[in-house]
């Protein structure tokens, strides 16, 4: 889908309600509601993160999505896909500018350039202890990304068509931060599987664009 178009129709997600757990239970591991239910209690006093879906234009003016895929490290997100963004900070005025600012320093597209234009349903996420907050942000022109090499191991620009394609929806099983093996829905994206906290908020935002697209 061109940009223009994608543009012109997303803006009527402002008005839709979310679908919050209603979507996430479509994209979760088999484990992950019940846990954040028996967790509710300590996720109110988790730390707290935001994180930017950007939608931009190619240089064929294609509409897509840019994640990333984190370097390998000690922790639980090690060496897994997700949207650019990062923890809170004191000088942040709020979650919005956090995931804004993340989004500069870890791909290098500038605050000023996005719009963003919807925020999503938070997800806690157990194994970190965080309350995620995801916004959905467009950027009218090409970026010229600047990978952050500290952080990001590789940027991916993810076609609209195939975040949206259901084909690209499996089955995959994983290893969990509980150390132990499960079958789990996935995107594949990119050749990349995408799952976790990271599918399910991609759920919610892919059945907000099947409204309005």
């Amino acid at each position: 889908m061109y940009f223009n178009t994608f543009s012109e129709s997303v803006v009527k997600i402002k008005h839709l309600e979310l679908f919050g757990e209603q979507s996430h239970a479509k994209m979760s591991p088999p484990y992950r509601i019940d846990l954040a239910k028996q967790m509710r209690a300590k996720a109110k006093t988790a730390k707290t993160a935001g994180v930017m879906a950007l939608f931009y234009p190619n240089q064929k003016a294609e509409t897509h999505l840019v994640l990333i895929l984190r370097k390998t490290y000690k922790g639980v997100h090690s060496n897994q896909v997700g949207f650019p963004g990062g923890k809170y900070e004191d000088a942040d005025d709020n979650l919005m500018i956090t995931a804004l600012r993340e989004t500069e320093e870890e791909v290098g597209v500038p605050m000023d350039k996005v719009n963003v234009i919807k925020t999503i349903s938070p997800l806690y996420i157990p194994p970190s202890n965080f309350m995620v907050h995801p916004y959905l942000g467009l950027m009218d022109t090409t970026p010229e990304f600047i990978k952050q090499d500290d952080e990001v191991e590789d940027i991916l620009e993810i076609h609209l068509q195939d975040f949206l394609n259901d084909d690209n929806i499996i089955t995959t099983n994983v290893q969990t931060s509980l150390n132990v093996r499960v079958d789990v829905p996935a995107f594949k994206l990119n050749g990349h599987i995408v799952w976790g906290a990271t599918a399910m908020m991609l759920g919610e935002i892919k059945d907000l664009l099947k409204q309005v697209l």
